[in-house]
């Protein structure tokens, strides 16, 4: 028997009253099965806290209420779709990013902190300027696109994916947060992006680049969840994406435009390598907040 049908079957007999610090605790409690703390009581919070609409402190300060059969009921069914490893962002279906909630499915990668630092220094270096043109190259949710469509205002924005699917999704995250973005769905590995030549200050991607070898070293929420097409690259060739926008990039930036990449660390040096083979100058490669070799930004001239 379901576990929310034993609660209320000890209610009806004790007239106990079960409380949303009680749901809490018991959510916890179940998800110590699979997740350790305090990532199994993180991930309990964030799930009332989206059922309820509610931020942390919103959550401290309804932990009397009494939890609805309804609401238990839910929070049930989702719990049990944790424990079979799939990622809370889809089981919720958003995701945060940059401040901003984003709507995500399988079709479309759970958005990274890391990804985050990528769109900040795009941000600050063009933060003084007005009207920038900016493509998206694999572009997913959108949070690339949307997010900095926010932050610059008065820019252009292109998002570019080959699937449809995660266009939707996309096109989905624009409208709700009120940004005018373009679509695009293309391969880039067989097209060029639909874009006027010379006409784009900024090239911005997160392209695939996690080995097929790589496999089992990730965790089964990611695995068996998140869209491979958006994940790995073969084991033959880890810069395929890479080398493949380096080539196009040249077609359709300006003079001083720039080219923005997260990047597989491993080869951080190979990337740089590519951009510098193809006549970009300033690359440069930055590390993230932990340190690792993340993103690689140079410009065309």
């Amino acid at each position: 028997m379901p576990e929310y049908r034993l609660f209320f079957q000890k209610l009806r007999k004790t007239d106990m009253k079960y409380t949303i610090g009680n749901l809490l605790e018991s959510v916890s409690l179940r998800l110590e099965a699979l997740y350790e703390q305090p990532e199994a009581r993180t991930m309990a919070e964030w799930l009332l806290q989206h059922e309820l609409g509610k931020g942390r402190m919103g959550l401290f300060e309804v932990r009397s209420n009494i939890a609805s059969e309804g609401l238990v009921t839910k929070v049930d069914t989702f719990v049990e779709r944790l424990l079979q490893h799939e990622p809370l962002q889809y089981v919720i279906g958003e995701a945060s990013f940059y401040g901003r909630d984003f709507i995500v499915s399988p079709a479309v990668l759970i958005p990274r902190p890391e990804t985050e630092e990528l769109v900040q220094l795009i941000i600050k270096t063009y933060q003084s300027q007005p009207g920038v043109a900016i493509l998206d190259i694999g572009t997913g949710s959108g949070c690339i696109p949307v997010t900095l469509a926010a932050e610059l205002p008065l820019s252009t924005v292109i998002g570019l994916d080959v699937s449809a699917d995660a266009l939707t999704i996309a096109r989905q995250n624009a409208n709700k947060s009120g940004q005018k973005v373009e679509w695009l769905c293309q391969d880039i590995l067989k097209e060029i992006p639909a874009v006027a030549p010379s006409s784009l200050d900024v090239i911005v991607s997160n392209p695939p680049y996690v080995l097929e070898q790589e496999k089992e070293l990730m965790r089964q929420n990611v695995l068996n969840f998140e869209p491979h097409l958006a994940l790995f690259v073969p084991d033959t060739d880890p810069l395929l994406f890479y080398r493949r926008i380096a080539e196009i990039a040249p077609q359709l930036l300006k003079n001083g435009g720039r080219l923005f990449f997260e990047i597989n660390e491993r080869y951080a040096a190979s990337t740089a390598d590519i951009l510098l083979s193809r006549g970009f100058c300033q690359v440069e490669v930055i590390k993230d907040l932990y340190g690792k070799e993340r993103i690689l930004q140079a410009v065309w001239q």
